[in-house]
């Protein structure tokens, strides 16, 4: 029932097919481990809170942690691009995994602040200071929306 949204969830955080696959997978296995201690009706929120954390750790153990870097007033790309969603991936590709998180559950997955704190550990303050840097970022990344259309 939840398999899609973890998916989705993880690929747009990943950009790899495969490391979402293996993500999911990892997830649902921990949850049948810990299928007794599991409240049905929190089991949406403790597959994403899981899926959440196995992703940060396989990012952290691949290596490929990117950190946020400090952006000029023009926009860091060079060309004019026609197609925004190429932007915006490229965009969310700069933020740390912990932005990157919190912006696609809020935005893509449409959780409110506090079930983002509760999937992913933060309080509710630090999940809106994440949201609210890492829009930043993506708005200076991306520069003048007319460079964009």
């Amino acid at each position: 029932m939840y398999a899609d949204g973890i998916y989705r969830f993880i690929l747009h955080n990943m950009r790899d097919e495969d490391d979402a696959r293996d993500v999911v997978q990892d997830t649902f296995e921990k949850c049948w481990r810990n299928h007794e201690n599991v409240v049905y009706e929190k089991a949406k929120s403790y597959l994403f809170t899981t899926a959440h954390h196995t992703m940060i750790d396989s990012i952290r153990k691949s290596g490929r942690q990117e950190t946020l870097t400090a952006y000029h007033e023009e926009p860091s790309h060079n060309r004019q691009y026609n197609d925004l969603k190429q932007v915006l991936h490229e965009a969310l590709d700069k933020l740390s995994p912990v932005q990157k998180s919190v912006i696609m559950l809020r935005d893509y997955e449409g959780y409110d602040y506090k079930e983002i704190g509760e999937i992913t550990g933060l309080t509710e303050s630090q999940v809106k200071v994440y949201i609210y840097r890492g829009r930043v970022a993506l708005k200076e990344y991306i520069g003048d929306l007319s460079n964009v259309l």
